[in-house]
């Protein structure tokens, strides 16, 4: 039974870490877009960083990316760049695949 209940403890450990390098890698990737997008509207520096910072708090509006992708889509309509949603969420899934990588090598 003890043997069963470490098990069970390690499983639960190891759980609680993936969702925490998750929840981590899933913070990277609103940063990553943020600045990929800050520099299409031509922003640098602080400002890109600023608006990076504000693609974060996007996603923690609600579970998913969709909060991400409505943030960008309506920035990039205000901005007249010219993306379609497929680019915008193809730019997500390789920045997520990045902060994933990121994460995993301890970076």
């Amino acid at each position: 039974m003890a043997e069963f209940d470490d098990r069970e403890r390690a499983e639960e450990a190891k759980f609680k870490l993936d969702q925490e390098l998750e929840f981590k890698a899933q913070a990277r990737r609103a940063k990553l877009v943020g600045l990929w997008a800050a520099e299409l509207m031509g922003l640098s520096d602080g400002g890109a960083e600023d608006y990076a910072k504000s693609v974060v708090m996007a996603d923690l509006e609600e579970p998913g990316a969709e909060d991400i992708f409505r943030k960008l889509r309506k920035d990039f309509d205000l901005q007249s760049i010219a993306l379609s949603d497929h680019q915008i969420r193809a730019k997500m899934d390789e920045c997520l695949a990045i902060a994933r990588q990121q994460i995993k090598a301890g970076q």
